[in-house]
């Protein structure tokens, strides 16, 4: 019998001090190792949750996911792979005053140091790699992001068992689970702004996120799927305003309308189109795609893009 891998997630935390980059390691008290902070995904998790939660727990920092950096894998000592997901992850001054560390009997101390100095210092290969592949984005000067996701709403009601208008059919059981179930992933990001098409289906899948952030769904017909097929649609307008204002957002729209949505973010950053703008839209029910943007020139283009399916 084949033993199943052991999935993980973990970020290389930032800061800039006094206009250097510095990043924060952890010192582990059984091991007496020195790494980068990460753990494994509880049930029920998704990836990007799992690594905002470890950052938290073993260094007090709470912070949002930034642009993915890489996965690593190695062989445990029961010979069960372990596959760890990373993430640039920035610490604001405010997240680092208000750390909750203590030392424990997991974490001894925690550390920020100059990526010189964690190259030297990290106890493993596989964190420096992950290391390697954060300073390329600093080299690059893509180092602060903010997202634009792309979200299908969750399973909705099949057109032939509704009655009503479609814009006002709502989800399935299934689809009120996958609503709550992503949540989580979506805080990860750091969302601020909750944009949905005006249909039942869409408003229903982002209230958990929004009754849990306290934040107001702006509606809008111009990513409705009802406008889109009679041509009155306009994802150029929401994308336009979202990119200027620089803030991580969440637009829930619908299958058909989401590859217009994803072309004009590649158009509104002067990214060159292709086949992965394709594989970004094709979104199952509840799945999102998270496209990253340089802050400090989004039309230098996207930075990244990744994409998250619900596990119900």
């Amino acid at each position: 019998m084949t033993e199943t891998a052991v999935y993980a997630a973990g970020a290389v935390v930032w800061r800039l001090v006094e206009g250097k980059v510095r990043v924060l390691l952890i010192h582990r008290t059984r091991y007496r190792d020195l790494t980068l902070p990460k753990g494994k995904v509880d049930p029920g998790e998704m990836l990007a949750e799992t690594a905002v939660r470890e950052v938290f727990e073993e260094t007090g920092v709470r912070t949002a996911l930034g642009v993915p950096i890489g996965v690593s894998r190695y062989t445990l000592p029961s010979g069960r792979t372990k596959i760890v997901h990373y993430w640039a992850a920035e610490a604001t001054d405010e997240a680092v005053r208000t750390s909750a560390f203590v030392p424990n009997k997991e974490i001894a101390a925690i550390e920020w140091v100059s990526m010189k100095r964690a190259r030297k210092t990290l106890s493993y290969p596989v964190d420096v790699e992950i290391l390697e592949n954060f300073a390329r984005l600093v080299d690059d000067g893509v180092l602060h992001t903010f997202p634009i996701i792309a979200l299908r709403h969750a399973k909705a009601l099949k057109r032939s068992d509704w009655d009503g208008t479609d814009s006002a059919r709502g989800l399935t059981p299934r689809g009120k689970l996958q609503a709550k179930s992503i949540v989580g992933p979506l805080m990860a990001f750091g969302v601020e702004i909750i944009v949905s098409s005006e249909a039942v289906r869409c408003l229903a899948t982002v209230r958990p996120l929004a009754k849990t952030t306290g934040l107001t769904i702006k509606r809008t017909r111009r990513i409705s799927q009802e406008d889109w097929e009679v041509g009155r649609g306009d994802p150029r307008t929401i994308i336009g305003a979202r990119v200027r204002a620089r803030v991580p957002a969440v637009l829930c729209s619908h299958g058909p309308v989401l590859p217009d949505i994803l072309a004009e973010m590649a158009l509104a950053t002067g990214t060159m189109r292709g086949s992965y703008l394709g594989s970004a839209s094709a979104l199952e029910p509840g799945a999102f795609s998270v496209v990253h943007l340089s802050a400090t020139n989004p039309g230098s283009g996207i930075v990244a893009i990744e994409t998250h399916e619900p596990k119900v």
